[in-house]
């Protein structure tokens, strides 16, 4: 993967660390380019490497939009916050822990974890039948995508096993009458997911908004694009769109790498 960032700033962080904080906060950056936020909610969260098991997430009280590297916080899968870098006092959002150390701890490949509250998101989840294999960017998910239901605002430890069995072995997830969940190895992979999911979802909610009878591809089309979207191994074009993306957000008054 290309590398973002400088040797660590912040002492006592491994630059192998540091890297990670860089490509998380240019997550952020890039849901807060594409419009993909809700304030300061919903969560974007990577694994530290290490025996301990611990994760960053987002600062709480912060926009998107002015994420940096030293802003994300390291907490431990019970919540605790386990380092404070530059000792400044900083929180996050019990119910962003509940969803995301769930994924983190029952799947290791899941190394980044983004969720979303957007419109078409939302209104994709509300739908019975879910996400329809109406679009070529729809078909990217085509049988690769798992389904949650509803339990109210996430502050229940207890949910997160009922989310990990419903996962199952996929890397994007509807919560119902919620949002969107995509994991990757990589934050080239998640954005890749995240975006392709986002636009599929927004395809469908314009479709049905037509009013008209809408076109189903055979079965056989829709096995064979979804081999063809999600090819096995490292994908050259994720990354070059991830590079590209990035370029989108290096020019900002707020760098993201510090």
């Amino acid at each position: 993967m290309t590398s973002v960032a400088n040797p660590s700033p912040i002492e006592g962080i491994s630059d192998e660390e540091w890297q990670i904080r860089c490509d998380l906060a240019a997550l952020y950056r890039l849901v807060a380019e594409f419009r993909m936020t809700d304030l300061i909610y919903t969560h974007i969260s990577a694994r530290v490497p290490g025996p301990e098991h611990h994760f960053l997430i987002n600062q709480y009280g912060l926009l998107f939009s002015e994420m940096r590297a030293s802003d994300l916080v390291k907490i431990d899968m019970n919540g605790n916050i386990v380092d404070q870098p530059n000792k400044e006092k900083k929180i996050v959002n019990p119910a962003g822990f509940t969803i995301h150390s769930a994924v983190h701890m029952a799947r290791s490949d899941l190394k980044f974890v983004l969720h979303t509250h957007t419109a078409a998101g939302m209104a994709v989840s509300c739908q019975k039948d879910g996400l329809l294999p109406i679009t070529q960017l729809a078909l990217k998910f085509y049988g690769r995508i798992a389904y949650h239901g509803y339990e109210g605002i996430a502050l229940n430890l207890d949910e997160r096993d009922r989310l990990i069995a419903d996962l199952g072995p996929h890397n994007a997830m509807i919560l119902r009458n919620h949002g969107l969940l995509v994991g990757g190895p990589t934050a080239s992979q998640t954005w890749n997911w995240i975006y392709f999911l986002e636009r599929a979802c927004q395809a469908q909610v314009a479709a049905l908004a037509g009013n008209r009878e809408l076109v189903f591809p055979p079965e056989e089309v829709r096995q064979t694009t979804q081999k063809q979207a999600n090819p096995q191994g490292y994908s050259q074009h994720q990354e070059l769109a991830w590079e590209a993306c990035l370029r989108m957000i290096d020019s900002g008054a707020i760098p993201y790498r510090t």
